[in-house]
């Protein structure tokens, strides 16, 4: 399957990676409670060049190894609206130097490129789910973080312009910004099933009910049920393959911010940490057979907290690794990890016996993701799953196809215009502005899309 085919870009019924392209205001403020890298490397200096080009080497290796790759622009920032919003008036590097000033953790806010992370992007539900036999997607609200919280109504705007006016691709909006709906996408979130375009299961994980505290004994719980249940509702979901599950208090602090830290699913396979869900291993188990009666046999790897303590695997991210399934299907699946697995002891040791016994996992490859890493995201962070049928996919916008020219041509700009270096106290610079917009610029040029995407 030609990589630049417009018509035949995708096989029907394919899982696709659309992977979130790091921003030029890459940088590491620490806005992220909860999570442990954010927290622990705020204020280092940041690569945002480096950053981007580690993220489209994945794109690319992730396309010779699946067929098909999708990519996301980044939208701009400073996100003049929020500054706008709380009285800072006029958008020039003279407002930005205020903001610095009085309350620099809003200029970090402003200019945050965490819209990199695409899998809290949204929810999305393939056509086999769903009632209607169409794509639904919810944009997520990001509700409890003010730096994801401005994301959602550029995410709404993207998922339109990547569907056009598609009769079988619904968008929804976000959830209401409050905290009884709190919403952070796929990253808590799995679909499980035979084979993709079949139908199968979706996996809701959540931290806290509506009406509870966000807090727990450390860090806050960010995912609601209700923010679950309501989208099941909305994709038109059957209950009987609805799964809701409670994350760990343990794993939440621990510094599984998102589910996605401790567990990742593909196709009929789970692979999670013993202590990612609250009821237990079994219950989890049980709970997922119980949503897969008749549809297919699923398959589990959960692995002990004797051989990989929740620490190390928090710390490595080995389960924000992507499990994808490769062109070679008899291989099975291929873990896709950051190189923070192989120098962790624990989880070296672990894939590597895991491996050699045949499951359902049965390849390793590892990335450079640095960059991302010391923010808190890794391979599954940058990335949102989409299962398309091959009329879903003639509908996507030629922008959003991460075909090797596309890649070359934002790599070009990437190259010229990001700044190799930021640190926070630099950000409000009149020449860094300047430079971010001449790389929004560049981007738009590089994508295919007008420069009013970016507003320029």
């Amino acid at each position: 399957m030609p990589m630049d085919s417009p018509d035949r870009f995708w096989d029907a019924a394919q899982e696709v990676n659309f992977d979130g392209l790091v921003g030029p205001t890459h940088n590491y403020a620490g806005l992220s409670l909860g999570n442990v890298a954010s927290a622990s490397n705020a204020g280092l200096i940041s690569r945002p060049k480096e950053a981007a080009l580690q993220g489209l080497a994945k794109m690319r290796r992730l396309a010779e190894l699946v067929g098909a790759q999708g990519i996301l622009p980044p939208p701009r920032r400073p996100y003049w609206p929020l500054l706008e919003d709380v009285g800072y008036q006029g958008r020039t590097a003279k407002t930005l130097k205020r903001v610095a000033a009085e309350q620099p953790g809003l200029l970090a806010c402003a200019l945050s490129a965490s819209s990199m992370w695409a899998a809290n992007a949204a929810t999305i539900s393939p056509s086999a789910d769903t009632a209607d036999g169409k794509l639904h997607i919810t944009v997520a609200n990001l509700s409890s973080m003010l730096h994801r919280s401005i994301e959602s109504e550029a995410t709404y705007k993207l998922f339109r312009l990547m569907f056009g006016q598609a009769a079988n691709v619904v968008v929804h909006r976000a959830l209401p910004a409050h905290s009884d709906f709190s919403d952070e996408g796929a990253a808590n979130h799995t679909h499980l099933a035979a084979r993709f375009g079949a139908p199968g299961l979706e996996v809701f994980v959540y931290g806290r009910q509506p009406g509870e505290p966000a807090a727990t004994t450390r860090f806050p719980a960010r995912q609601s049920r209700a923010a679950g249940e309501a989208i099941a509702r909305s994709h038109g979901l059957d209950p009987a393959r609805v799964v809701h599950l409670r994350q760990s208090r343990l794993a939440i602090d621990a510094g599984a911010f998102h589910n996605d830290v401790v567990a990742v699913g593909s196709l009929d396979t789970l692979f999670y940490h013993e202590h990612a869900f609250a009821a237990g291993s079994e219950a989890a188990q049980s709970a997922v057979r119980a949503a897969s009666d008749g549809l297919f046999e699923p398959q589990f790897v959960c692995v002990p907290n004797r051989e990989v303590p929740l620490a190390d695997a928090i710390r490595s991210y080995l389960f924000n690794s992507q499990l994808v399934a490769t062109r070679d299907a008899k291989r099975g699946l291929t873990l896709i990890a950051p190189l923070e697995v192989a120098e962790t002891p624990s989880t070296a040791a672990y894939v590597q016996r895991m491996l050699a016994e045949g499951g359902p996992i049965r390849a390793l490859q590892y990335l450079d993701l640095r960059q991302s890493m010391r923010n808190g995201g890794g391979p599954a962070c940058l990335r949102l799953r989409i299962v398309l049928t091959e009329e879903q996919a003639k509908a996507v916008h030629p922008a959003f196809r991460a075909t090797p020219e596309r890649l070359a041509r934002v790599e070009a700009a990437v190259e010229q215009h990001y700044p190799e270096t930021l640190r926070l106290e630099d950000l409000a610079e009149p020449a860094l502005l300047d430079q971010f917009d001449r790389a929004y610029g560049a981007l738009a040029e590089a994508f295919g899309l007008p420069a009013s995407f970016y507003g320029l």
